[in-house]
């Protein structure tokens, strides 16, 4: 009696491929060009209401949380983020594969994996909140989102460095050595303007003197898009990847699949004739592929 695969081997192949630096780009685009257009039409159509403060003095650049809270500007950019959060989700999980992967014996990267993976998430959180609550609506909720934000997004770039400083202490690859690096220069850049815009921000709330809230406005920008640049290193780190990443090892189980259907179909020492196809030992396809007698 001969044995036949049960299904098709095609059956659970993802219909629609995605590469993964378009995704890496989309998914910063996103969220900079919401960005960008919410500061500009705040600066041109709301520049009294988005500048103001309890002080009162001038000030030329709006906060985040002011230019994201009027409108249409709070539209533009919980359109962005509601579109731009599940692709992090997906990045975060990609992420973890991978460590899991590179880390697959090491128990304490393994759980710095984890922590990394859920910081990630609790980022990803924070940045919904902050977005879906605006300052005008609840503050305490607004502000409590920013806080989990930063301060997610703080250890999460200091925890992927460790991990990626352990991947380049033991890689010879130059793209994983560059990589590293970026990220480490990218985390420095935003600790520093993140401790420069909170000192900016308490002097504005002690002395009231004016500019200062701008210096504080600037310093957020570049808070954020440093934050947007090192989330754009999955760029390098997936250059070559179809998303989502994790489908490696899928894609062999299918390939195995395949070459298991061919197996009984050809006596052994044949396959030669048929360059496309690779000989297969029947126990591996017995212990991965189930069947149907007939």
């Amino acid at each position: 009696m001969q044995q036949f695969p049960y299904g098709s081997v095609d059956r659970d192949k993802p219909l629609i491929r995605v590469p993964f630096t378009r995704l890496a780009v989309i998914t910063v685009c996103l969220p900079l060009l919401g960005l960008v257009a919410c500061i500009v039409l705040a600066l041109l159509y709301h520049h009294n209401d988005a500048t103001y403060t309890h002080c009162e003095v001038p000030n030329y650049l709006p906060s985040i949380s002011a230019a994201i809270s009027l409108t249409p500007e709070r539209y533009i950019w919980r359109f962005s983020i509601g579109l731009h959060s599940a692709p992090r989700f997906l990045v975060a999980a990609a992420y973890l594969s991978f460590y899991r992967g590179r880390f697959s014996r090491r128990l304490t990267e393994q759980l710095l994996s984890v922590l990394t993976f859920l910081l990630a998430l609790s980022e990803n959180v924070g940045l919904l909140l902050l977005t879906y609550v605006s300052s005008n609506e609840t503050y305490s909720v607004h502000k409590s989102g920013f806080i989990l934000f930063i301060g997610s997004s703080l250890f999460h770039m200091m925890c992927t460095c460790k991990l990626w400083s352990l991947i380049a202490k033991y890689s010879l690859s130059a793209e994983e050595m560059m990589s590293y690096r970026r990220k480490l220069r990218l985390f420095l850049f935003n600790g520093f303007f993140g401790l420069l815009a909170a000192y900016f921000y308490k002097r504005h709330n002690a002395y009231c003197e004016a500019g200062i809230y701008t210096f504080f406005a600037f310093c957020e920008y570049l808070v954020v898009l440093s934050n947007m640049a090192f989330h754009m290193t999955a760029y390098w780190d997936f250059g070559g990847s179809e998303a989502p990443p994790w489908s490696a090892e899928e894609e062999k189980n299918e390939e195995l699949k395949a070459q298991c259907m061919l197996g009984p179909l050809f006596p052994e020492g044949t396959a030669s004739h048929f360059p496309h196809y690779k000989e297969v030992k029947p126990t591996s396809c017995q212990a991965t592929t189930p069947s149907l007698l007939i």
